[in-house]
C-alpha cells in the first residue's frame, strides 16, 4: 500500500532512487521544469511539451496545498480537472514521459490509497487518475523504484461503472451544431442581398421595367435546363470476394508494453510501413518513423520479450477499435490450436505468424493464388470480410501460414483444392514455430 509519506514531500527521494544517475542524491534543491530530459535522455521534448509540463507542475503544488489545508472544494475541482486531461491520454504528455507524472504520481498514491471502489471507478469516480497511478507506478516507461508494499494495490478488473468512448464523428457533429446555433443567434434576420433584407429586394425587383423582368426569367428557364441532371453513369462492377481485401502487411514491432488498465492486453507501437501522416498513425518519438499503436490480447500467452523489436504480420484494414482506453489500429497475426465449438479459442498456446526475417515493414502479404486487386483502405464491418475469410487461415505439417478456400463457403471451392500459402510480396513464405493445423487470427 502506499505510505503515508508518499506525497510531495517524498518526490525528491523518490527521483534520487530511481534516477541515480540523472538525479544526484548530495542535492538539496532540483528545479522539476528542467528535470525531464535528464530522466528520459531518449526523448525529446518540444517547447509545447515544457509549457505543459510547467502547468501541471503547478497544478501539482496546487493540489498538494489543498489537500494540506483540507481544502474539498478546491481539491475535488482539481481533480477533475487532471481526471479530464488524462481521459484522453496515457501520460501527461499524451506518450510521452516526463518528471510531471512523477509529480503527479506522488501526490496522489496517497489519496487514490484511501478510495473506495465507487471513488475510483464508479459512475462519478476518477477512472483515467486511477488508470495513470497504476500505469506510473508500473510501468517499465518510467521504471520507478517503489517497493511492492508501498504500490496502491489497484485491480485494474474492478471497474464499477465503463465510460462510453467519446465517438468523433458525434463529437464532431454536435460541435458543427453548436457552432451553427451560435451564428444564428448572432446573425439575426439573414440577408439576401448586402444591405436589403427580402421585403427591400421584392421592392426592387418591382420597380424594374416589365421587359427586363421578362428577360431575366427566360435567363434563368434556359440556365435551369441546362443544369438538367444527366444520368449517372454505371456503377464499376463490384471486385470478386476475395482474402486479397484484407491489408495484410509486414509489422516490425519497436517496442511493447503491458497495456496499463487491461490485465490480458499488451499495447505495441509497430512500424506497419505507412507514409507519414496516414490516418491511425503516429510518428514515434524515439525512431521518428510512422508508426500505429496495437493492442493484442497476449498478455499471458507471449512473453513480452518475445515482442519486442521482432517482425510479424498484422491486418491493417479492420476499423480502429479502443480497448480500455487506447486506440488499436491494427491486429497482430498469432496461430493457436483449432478447438471444438464451446471449449476456450484463447487457452493457447499462441504462437505469432513470422514472415521472411529479411522481409521490410510495409511489404504487402497475401495468399498464393489471391493476389489481385488492391486491398480495401477499410474494411467495412457490416460486411464482414475478416469474418467471411478467416476461418479459412490455417498452418500446414510445414508450419507454413496457408488458405484453404475449402473452409470459406463463399468461394464455393473444390474438395481437391489447393492450399495458398502465405507469402511476400518478394516471395518469402510466412511460418509458425510449432502448431500445424492451428487457425491463424
Amino acid at each position: 500500500m502506499a505510505t503515508a509519506s508518499a506525497p510531495q514531500s517524498s518526490l525528491l527521494s523518490l527521483l534520487y532512487r530511481s534516477y541515480p544517475r540523472a538525479i544526484s542524491p548530495d542535492a538539496t534543491e532540483l528545479d522539476l521544469n528542467e528535470a525531464s530530459p535528464k530522466i528520459f535522455p531518449n526523448v525529446t521534448y518540444e517547447e509545447a511539451d515544457k509549457e505543459v509540463i510547467k502547468q501541471q507542475l503547478e497544478i501539482v503544488n496546487g493540489l498538494a496545498a489543498a489537500l494540506g489545508k483540507d481544502d474539498k472544494a478546491v481539491v475535488e475541482s482539481t481533480l477533475r480537472n487532471i481526471n479530464n486531461h488524462l481521459s484522453s491520454r496515457t501520460t501527461v504528455l499524451g506518450a510521452k514521459p516526463s518528471v510531471a507524472d512523477i509529480a503527479l504520481y506522488a501526490v496522489l498514491a496517497p489519496v487514490v490509497e484511501k478510495w473506495s471502489p465507487e471513488e475510483r471507478t464508479g459512475e462519478k469516480g476518477y477512472h483515467h487518475i486511477v488508470r495513470h497511478v497504476d500505469f506510473v507506478q508500473n510501468g517499465s516507461m518510467f521504471g520507478l523504484k517503489v517497493p511492492d508494499e508501498e504500490k496502491v494495490a489497484i485491480d485494474v478488473n474492478d471497474v464499477r461503472f465503463e465510460l462510453k468512448p467519446v465517438d468523433p464523428k458525434e463529437e464532431k457533429e454536435r460541435k458543427k451544431k453548436e457552432k451553427a446555433a451560435a451564428e444564428a443567434a448572432a446573425g439575426g434576420q439573414q440577408t439576401v442581398v448586402v444591405g436589403q433584407t427580402k421585403p427591400e429586394a421584392a421592392a426592387a425587383e418591382s420597380t424594374k421595367p416589365a421587359d427586363a423582368r421578362g428577360k431575366e426569367k427566360k435567363e434563368k428557364k434556359e440556365k435551369k435546363e441546362k443544369k438538367e441532371k444527366q444520368p449517372k453513369p454505371a456503377a464499376a462492377p463490384a471486385a470478386p470476394p476475395s482474402p486479397s481485401l484484407i491489408d495484410l502487411r509486414v509489422g516490425h514491432i519497436l517496442r511493447a508494453i503491458r497495456h496499463p488498465n487491461a490485465d490480458s492486453l499488451y499495447v505495441s507501437t509497430i512500424d506497419c510501413g505507412d507514409a507519414p501522416g496516414s490516418d491511425n498513425t503516429s510518428v514515434d518519438e524515439e525512431t521518428g518513423k510512422t508508426v500505429r499503436t496495437v493492442c493484442s490480447g497476449l498478455n499471458g500467452l507471449v512473453p513480452l520479450e518475445e515482442m519486442q523489436g521482432r517482425k510479424v504480420v498484422v491486418v491493417c484494414n479492420l476499423k480502429p477499435v479502443t480497448m480500455r482506453g487506447i486506440k488499436s489500429a491494427a491486429m497482430v497475426l498469432a496461430a493457436s490450436p483449432r478447438v471444438a465449438e464451446g471449449e476456450d479459442s484463447h487457452a493457447g498456446p499462441v504462437e505469432l505468424v513470422n514472415p521472411p526475417a529479411d522481409a521490410p515493414a510495409g511489404e504487402r502479404v497475401f495468399f498464393e493464388g489471391y493476389s489481385e486487386g488492391e486491398p480495401e483502405k477499410q474494411l467495412n464491418p457490416k460486411k464482414k470480410v475478416w469474418e467471411t475469410f478467416q476461418p479459412g487461415f490455417t498452418t500446414t505439417d510445414n508450419l507454413e501460414v496457408a488458405f484453404d478456400s475449402r473452409q470459406v463457403p463463399i468461394l464455393e471451392a473444390k474438395e481437391d483444392a489447393p492450399l495458398g500459402r502465405l507469402v511476400t510480396k518478394s516471395g518469402g513464405v510466412c511460418t509458425v514455430k510449432s502448431l500445424k493445423g492451428a487457425t491463424v487470427r
